[in-house]
Order: structure tokens, then C-alpha cells, then sequence
């Protein structure tokens, strides 16, 4: 998504631009509207959990929902953020359990001419964030990179030649490859009016498939190991399922019909925002719906390798919600993380290192929330007040990394669920034998009793060790509190209990795998919210609901019809808040692709 606020009157732009503070242009869109209009009454509306009744937990530690993947937890970085290197920041990111690192960033990815290091069209690049300069900052954290090629301006010699440098060169072994950011955003279901940038005078998803089948070629002609990504659109939301004129088709199936056999991943972004904070924390309920259509998909046109095929997230956030650094969105991220992996999901990137706020600061539920798609602090200014001095962790730093206590590579994730959706649950079955469940309070005014019930694991007895992180906490906090069966849950709170085998048991028994689905669950578009952002450093808005009765036109997802207007100054803009650069990519995806 982009980093630009959903509250704007504009359309947010394409996050995959990670430009230094950098935000995302967001091309004006009158869909926005309806987001903006929500944040007013941000403090609203989150679930209630009634103090006086308890809340039900069941976890059966007997039946898996699959490993935690080695490099699932990713971050959005990029090529305007001249401090991704800083030792600090490097610090905070291997503490927070980052295993993945995406590069060059959101929709500036697809002007980026990576051995020159500059951008076709002029767009914002500091110093130091250079191809090796990346890598090396991937190296310090201990993460994976994941690149993407440039598709809009750039081709598949070009992409190939990077491969060629990133793995035989100089042995980076760099393994996931994206061919292009949010390509759909390119103004072919918006009369021409688009956030990413797209040089192809054809600009259809026929058109794109057929380039995706070169790019894959001509890439893997370097290193067959690499596995090549396809970006899609996400299922239920715009322009998923739209047609334009001449497409026998949409997006998806059209793409997927002509590269299913020449690629190992599939992309979408996930930008489901919301109303309300309420709204927001109740999108992870979605999820299984996506993954079911991309699966769906994938089984319909990857013939014999559909079931090595990945889905990859690799951009997320609380975008086009009134939440994006308070403790909304901190409670958002792990509880999306984990719904993705438990689905299926293999990578999971959020948007962003440092992104910046051009829009002042707004109150949400008695919170200061700075509107910084950030994890950390970039500090800018905006409306006469600053963030937090720069590299400060936002509430949504702490939020991903309580899921270190959670979680770590290669443990099983295991079935869990809960009476009130006001508490959401996870659990992992830890290589040590022992079990971690992760409670998350969507209350941001009562506590919540939980009892909790076990089958495939007796815990011991007596108080547990459990790790949490509530409203206004400035670190995770560790105590001994409550048993295995009973806890109390502060408001807007994330609590894992770390817990051990009873004495003389063998701790969960093996895990068997959950039953698969035979019939995909249908997607229901979400009503008013926007589905993903544009790209990093330079945004683009994406990832827009589906209408029920769809047009192929400018955001027809959103009844604004060709009235939409989209702004782009040589694909940036950049504008001073408080002495800071920040940047405005063309235009998030849809808000949702900061």
C-alpha cells in the first residue's frame, strides 16, 4: 500500500516506494472519501468484550495448520530510506524477528533501473540503499531478500542481468523475484488513469502474461533456482473480476491461463482497511475466503506444480483505516500475519520500515496516532506536531514482534478457536515440546476473562509464563500470571502464555494435518474499504472492493467513477513536512499498496 494516509481526499498510492519518510501519492480518488470520512470517528468501535462473561478458548494441539515459514514475517523497505542500514534500526528489526526484506519498494519498483541506481522518471533515491547496500542490511537482520523486477519501464534482459549480478556475481543467492509491483494499476481499468508506472502500449493482463512468460525465461536461463512471482489481483477487491474493453477475461484468469506453467508464486497485497478500528480488527476473517479463490485459481491453471506453487502478501497494513501506528493496528499485524500462515500464506510482508506522515496527527480510541504507514519513527511534521524522535517503535512495531513469543521457523502451527470474536487466538507447537497460544483483546475499554481448554496436551499446573504488550506500553513485557485455564486479558491487549508439558507427559502429541476444503469458500467483497496499497516509496491505489454491480472504469469499485482524478509529478512528489523530505509515490495502490 502506500504510505499515504486513507484519510485524504486523494487516492493513496502504490506503497511498494519506500521512500525515505517516504509516503505514497495517492491518486485522488473519490473512494477515499468514505475512508476518510470513517477516521472521524475512529475512537468508536472496537468490539466489545463484556468484562462480567468469559470468553471460551479451545486449542487442539493435535491438529496442524502447518510449519511456521522460515522467512514469513517480512517488512517493506526501499530505495528512499537512507536509514534502513543504521546499526539501530538493523537492531530493531532482528529483534523484532524479520526474515524477509522486500526491495526495490511498492510501485517505484517499476521505474527502478537497479544497475544505475536511479529511477526512469526521476523519482526520489538517497544515498546508501543501493542493490549491495540492501543486501547487506538483509544480511545484518538475518532476512531473505525478495526483489522486484522492474516490469513497467524496465525488461527481461534487464531483470535477468540483475540475476546474473545478485547470484552469480556475488553469490546472494536471492531466490524470490516479483516481475512488477501492482501492474494492474497500470490504467487499464481506469480509462488510461493509473498509479503504476507501465511503458507497454499494450497494457492488458494479455499483454502482461505473455511478458511474464519472458521475464520467467529469460531469468531462470540464468539460474534455474530462482522462483518468479505473478502479481495478481486480490480476490474481492478492485478490480478483481473486472473487464475492460477488448478482455475476454479478467486479470487473474487471463494472466494465469498464459504464465500458470512459467511461474513458482503468486502476489497480492492486502489492504483491507475499514470504518471503523472495529472494522479493522475483524478483517483477518477474510482471509481463508482469499486464499481459497487464489488456490482455486492456482489448481485451475499451474497444471502438475500447483501444489508447490506459494502465495505471497507482500504488502500489508492498516491502510484506509483510522489506524496506522496506535494500538489498532498493532493488534492488527499479528493477528494477520498468522491468519495468512495458517492459511497457507509463505511470505507476509508489512508496509513499511519508515514511510512518514504528511497529515497530522489524529486522536483514535484516546491514542496519538501519527498516520505513518512506518513500524518506526521517521520524524516528520505535519499540522504543527511531530512524531516521536526518528527510529522510535510505533505500537505496530511491538505488535509484530510479539510474534517472537509466539513463533518461530519451522513450528507447528496448530488448530485454535474462540466463542467471542472480541478475543482472537493462535497457537504453535514449539520444537522445545512445549505450547504457545496467543490471545489478542479487541476491547479498547474492558478486560476479558478467558478460560482455556486443551486436547493433544496437558500443560503443567500453576501460574504461566506470558509475555504481552497493552496500550501505552513502550516493550513487551514478561510475568508470571494466571494458569493454563484461566487468564485475564487487559484491553486492546496481545498476551501469549508460554506453556509446559505437564510433569510425566510427552507434551502435544503430533500434530495431523487439518482437513483441506474441497469446495473454495467465496470471496464477499468487503463494502467501502480499499484492498491493498499502492507501492512503497511511490504509491497507487489497489485492491479496491469489488462493487456489486461493477463497471470497468476509473475506480468503479468505489461509485466514483470517471470523475477520479490522479496526480503524479514526474511520479513523485515531494514535499517539505517539519524538514523532512517526505515522498508521495505516483499513487499507493489503492491506498493499500503503500
Amino acid at each position: 500500500m502506500s504510505p499515504d494516509d486513507p484519510r485524504s481526499a486523494e487516492q493513496p498510492m502504490p506503497r511498494g516506494r519506500t521512500p525515505r519518510r517516504s509516503r505514497m501519492l495517492r491518486h485522488a480518488a473519490a473512494g477515499a472519501v468514505a475512508v476518510l470520512a470513517a477516521s472521524a470517528g475512529v475512537g468508536a468501535l472496537a468490539p466489545s468484550a463484556d468484562a462480567a462473561a468469559t470468553v471460551g478458548i479451545s486449542v487442539d494441539a493435535g491438529t496442524s495448520l502447518g510449519t511456521v515459514p522460515s522467512s514469513g514475517v517480512g517488512l517493506n523497505t526501499g530505495v528512499g530510506d537512507d536509514r534502513m542500514g543504521d546499526a539501530k534500526v538493523t537492531s530493531l528489526m532482528k529483534a523484532a524477528g524479520v526474515r524477509q526484506l522486500r526491495y526495490p519498494g511498492g510501485s517505484g519498483a517499476d521505474d527502478f533501473h537497479w544497475k544505475t541506481h536511479t529511477m526512469g522518471n526521476g523519482g526520489w533515491i538517497v544515498p546508501n540503499t543501493d542493490f549491495d547496500s540492501f543486501m547487506a542490511t538483509a544480511k545484518k537482520v538475518g532476512a531473505q531478500p525478495i526483489l522486484t523486477a522492474n516490469y513497467g519501464s524496465g525488461t527481461p534482459q534487464e531483470a535477468a542481468d540483475w540475476v546474473k549480478y545478485a547470484n552469480v556475481d556475488k553469490g546472494y543467492g536471492v531466490k524470490y523475484w516479483e516481475i512488477g509491483n501492482e501492474v494492474y494499476g497500470n490504467g487499464h481499468y481506469s480509462n488510461g488513469k493509473g498509479w503504476e508506472t507501465d511503458n507497454h502500449a499494450d497494457k492488458s493482463p494479455k499483454e502482461y502474461g505473455k511478458n511474464l512468460v519472458a521475464y520467467s525465461k529469460a531469468m531462470k536461463a540464468v539460474d534455474p533456482k530462482v522462483k518468479i512471482g505473478a502479481v495478481l489481483t486480490t480476490p474481492g477487491f478492485w478490480p478483481d473480476a473486472e473487464k475492460a474493453p477488448g478482455d475476454s477475461a479478467d486479470w487473474n484468469n487471463t494472466v494465469l491461463s498464459i504464465a500458470g506453467s512459467s511461474i513458482d508464486f503468486v502476489i497480492v497485497h492486502w489492504y483491507p482497511g475499514g470504518t471503523t478500528t472495529a472494522d479493522l480488527l475483524n478483517t483477518p476473517s477474510r482471509i481463508a475466503g482469499v486464499t481459497s479463490s487464489l488456490r482455486s485459481l492456482i489448481a485451475k491453471y499451474t497444471g502438475s506444480h500447483a501444489a508447490s506453487v506459494e502465495i505471497a502478501v507482500t504488502e500489508t497494513d492498516a491502510e484506509f483505516s483510522p489506524a496506522k501506528t496506535s494500538q489498532a493496528a498493532a493488534l492488527f499485524a499479528p493477528d494477520t500475519y498468522m491468519t495468512w500462515f495458517e492459511q497457507g500464506a509463505t511470505h507476509v510482508d508489512w508496509w513499511n520500515l519508515h514511510n512518514g506522515s504528511g497529515q497530522a496527527p489524529t486522536t483514535v480510541n484516546g491514542e496519538t496516532d501519527y498516520q505513518d504507514g512506518g513500524i518506526l519513527s521517521a520524524g516528520t511534521c505535519a499540522g504543527g506536531k511531530c512524531e516521536p524522535p526518528r527510529d522510535t517503535p510505533f505500537p505496530t512495531y511491538w505488535g509484530i514482534r510479539s510474534l517472537t513469543a509466539l513463533a518461530q521457523p519451522g513450528d507447528t502451527m496448530v488448530k485454535s478457536s474462540s466463542g467471542n470474536p472480541a478475543v482472537t487466538v493462535h497457537a504453535v507447537r514449539s520444537s522445545n515440546g512445549g505450547l504457545n497460544v496467543m490471545l489478542t483483546n479487541k476491547s479498547p475499554q474492558n478486560a476479558a476473562q478467558v478460560s482455556l481448554s486443551y486436547a493433544g496436551f496437558t500443560p503443567a499446573s500453576g501460574a504461566v509464563t506470558t509475555i504481552s504488550y497493552a496500550k501505552g506500553d513502550t516493550a513487551l513485557t514478561t510475568a508470571k500470571r494466571g494458569t493454563a485455564a484461566a487468564q485475564t486479558l487487559p484491553p486492546y491487549s496481545i498476551t501469549t502464555l508460554q506453556l509446559k508439558p505437564a510433569s510425566g507427559t510427552a507434551g502435544a502429541v503430533k500434530p495431523s494435518p487439518a482437513p483441506t476444503p474441497t469446495v473454495p469458500t467465496p470471496v464477499v467483497p468487503a463494502s467501502g474499504t480499499t484492498g491493498t496499497r499502492a507501492q512503497a516509496e511511490i504509491g497507487a491505489p489497489v485492491g479496491q472492493p469489488t462493487p456489486s454491480s461493477s463497471t470497468s472504469g476509473p475506480l468503479a469499485s468505489t461509485g466514483a467513477g470517471s470523475a477520479v482524478t490522479y496526480s503524479a509529478f514526474g511520479g513523485l512528489l515531494v514535499i517539505t513536512a517539519g524538514g523532512v523530505l517526505v515522498l508521495r509515490g505516483r499513487r499507493r495502490r489503492a491506498l493499500h499498496g503503500k
